[in-house]
């Protein structure tokens, strides 16, 4: 997955600085699970048959963190990962025309990920409405 854009709430330093081009792990962050969650059958299993190649021998406990996020992001519209040390990221697609194109959140913490996933994703759900409402009503940026 590749940032567009990041954008930083606090000035607090962090361990983590991404800006835009930077590439992360599709099959580890929040970021790629979201889009993954978006494909049908015949796009996803090219792809993950190249991951699985690209894992090894942690494949099985990868697919099965992948499997767990899409059906969360069928279920609750969103998917939520930790792959680095106190951070924990969630991210929603958001489908534009026939693009996909993908929102998170994350942060430092040392809360669990259960209850930083509770405080974040009705802001993150939010969001993505916002922007999809705003994308439906103002067609020019279309």
């Amino acid at each position: 997955m590749v940032y567009l854009e990041s954008i930083r709430y606090a000035k607090r330093a962090s361990q983590r600085h991404v800006v835009s081009g930077q590439r992360v792990p599709m099959e580890l962050t929040s970021l790629g699970r979201a889009y993954l969650a978006t494909l049908d059958e015949a796009a996803i299993v090219p792809l993950l048959a190249s991951l699985e190649h690209r894992r090894g021998a942690q494949w099985a406990a990868l697919y099965a963190d992948i499997q767990a996020a899409r059906q969360s992001v069928r279920e609750l519209g969103y998917c939520a990962a930790a792959w680095q040390p106190e951070v924990v990221a969630i991210a929603a697609p958001l489908e534009v025309d026939q693009d996909v194109y993908v929102v998170n959140i994350s942060l430092s913490t040392t809360d669990s990920m259960e209850s930083t996933v509770e405080m974040l994703a009705p802001c993150l759900l939010r969001l993505t409405a916002e922007i999809r409402q705003t994308l439906a009503s103002d067609v020019s940026i279309l």
